[in-house]
C-alpha cells in the first residue's frame, strides 16, 4: 500500500486498532476518505486527497505547501478522520488541557 505515500499506514492503523482484515480496513478507510478501495494505493490520487483532509504529506516542504499540516495536527486529522483514538493525541489533549 506504499505507507505514507499512499493510505497504507492509516489500512495499517485500522488494521491494528480495530483488529480489522485487510479488506475490511480498506474499505473502512476508503469510505471515510471518500474514495475507492483500488484509490488507496494510487499515490497520486492519495496525495490531494491527504492534502484535502490534513493527514499529512511526502512532500511537506513549506515552499510547496505552506498550510500544511504539522505532524501532530496531521495525526489529530488522522483520528478524527478515522474515528480512532491515539495515544499521542489523547496524551497530547490531556496535558494541553484540551479534553
Amino acid at each position: 500500500m506504499c505507507g505514507l505515500r499512499a493510505a497504507g499506514d492509516l489500512v495499517a492503523r485500522m488494521q491494528i486498532n480495530r483488529r480489522m482484515r485487510l479488506p475490511d480496513a480498506k474499505a473502512y478507510v476508503a469510505e471515510r476518505l471518500g474514495v475507492t478501495a483500488p484509490e488507496l494505493s494510487d499515490p497520486l490520487v492519495m496525495e490531494a486527497v491527504r492534502g484535502d483532509h490534513g493527514l499529512g504529506r511526502v512532500t511537506t516542504f513549506e515552499t510547496l505547501y505552506p498550510t500544511e499540516s504539522s505532524a501532530i495536527e496531521a495525526k489529530f486529522n488522522i483520528s478524527r478522520a478515522l474515528d480512532i483514538p491515539i495515544n499521542c493525541v489523547e496524551r497530547f489533549s490531556e496535558r494541553a488541557g484540551l479534553a
